[in-house]
């Protein structure tokens, strides 16, 4: 399935540009998994196996926090437009609302000095008291802080730690085995960096905000594995019902392929990135440590990517985004010609 798009994942590997990937599609109703090249290169080469678990980064935003937020929302629980201090009393920027956390159109100004010395106390009082700067409901400044307060709004409405909200909500209804903030066994997780003060960092957190926030952390801090994940997408591309299990109503899937920001006119949904091909309108996410998910709900098909392009160093940035860019092109165009 895919063979172009295989050949140009496998060259990134044998580039340098990524240590290994786990990659599958979904297309007429049948997934294929791929695993391609090591889960390490330091301090010895390791092969990378079948479901190894990822640090998964930002998709977290949409895996757990965006999915349930809208569970909330379906519940009555909150409205998209509902003003973040109605949640969080001592949050400083009294316009912001849930839409432009979601949205990434608050216009929060993400710096914190001396963030890493901070406790996980000190932390959330630095995000609670950030203050808005320019861009506020107009433009698209991609922040993990929004999605930082949407992890303490659900915290705040249903008295429970993210973790333990995201096994019972999401993780075991779909029965995503190996979907946590603390993975099990660690030597199924493929390392991340090699940081300075934390040496090789494996099945913990590579971002520092979450490595302090452990399970109060909405923006990063999930591990999961390809097969996890592809069943997630599933659950997506059925809008919102997997194996019997709702996990989202089929109008609030559908309302997701809409434009939610303030001006109606920034290519951003609900959590998501909407990632325009043509006429064609797809969800869309990636992470930092090396990961993307690209759904087209419609049409019932998707594309996840799971790397570790991070390892051993994160000194390959640029390229790896222009990289991946052209690697989803690539996809998309063979897609398109196999429709045909």
């Amino acid at each position: 399935m895919y063979p172009k798009t295989n050949a140009f994942i496998q060259q990134l590997i044998e580039d340098n540009l990524l240590p290994g990937a786990s990659f599958g599609f979904i297309k007429d109703g049948k997934q294929r998994e791929y695993y391609e090249g090591l889960s390490a290169t330091v301090p010895e080469k390791e092969p990378l196996r079948e479901n190894s678990i990822y640090d998964i980064a930002s998709l977290t935003k949409v895996v757990l926090t965006t999915t349930m937020i809208l569970q909330l929302w379906q519940e009555g629980k909150l409205a998209i437009d509902d003003k973040v201090r109605q949640y969080l009393p001592t949050f400083s920027a009294q316009a912001v609302t849930i839409r432009h956390l979601l949205t990434h159109t608050s216009g929060l100004e993400g710096y914190i000095p001396n963030r890493n010395s901070l406790s996980a106390k000190e932390l959330k009082q630095a995000i609670l008291h950030l203050p808005v700067g320019k861009g506020f409901g107009e433009e698209v400044r991609y922040t993990d802080t929004g999605f930082i307060l949407l992890g303490f709004i659900i915290e705040e409405i249903e008295q429970d730690t993210l973790a333990n909200l995201f096994a019972a909500r999401v993780s075991r209804p779909l029965d995503l085995k190996d979907t946590s903030y603390h993975p099990i066994d660690l030597q199924k997780c493929v390392p991340t960096e090699v940081d300075q003060k934390r040496g090789l960092i494996r099945g913990a957190v590579h971002d520092p905000k979450a490595y302090i926030l452990g399970d109060h952390c909405g923006s990063a801090g999930l591990f999961s594995t390809l097969t996890d994940c592809l069943t997630f997408s599933q659950m997506m591309l059925n809008k919102g019902k997997f194996n019997g299990k709702r996990i989202l109503n089929e109008t609030t899937v559908l309302s997701l392929l809409t434009d939610w920001t303030p001006t109606g006119k920034l290519n951003r949904s609900l959590g998501w990135d909407s990632k325009k091909n043509g006429i064609k309108n797809y969800l869309f996410h990636t992470g930092f440590t090396g990961t993307f998910i690209l759904l087209d709900v419609k049409e019932k098909e998707a594309f996840v990517f799971l790397s570790n392009r991070v390892h051993p160093t994160n000194d390959n940035k640029s390229e790896y985004l222009s990289q991946r860019d052209l690697l989803i092109n690539c996809y998309l165009a063979e897609r398109e010609a196999m429709n045909k």
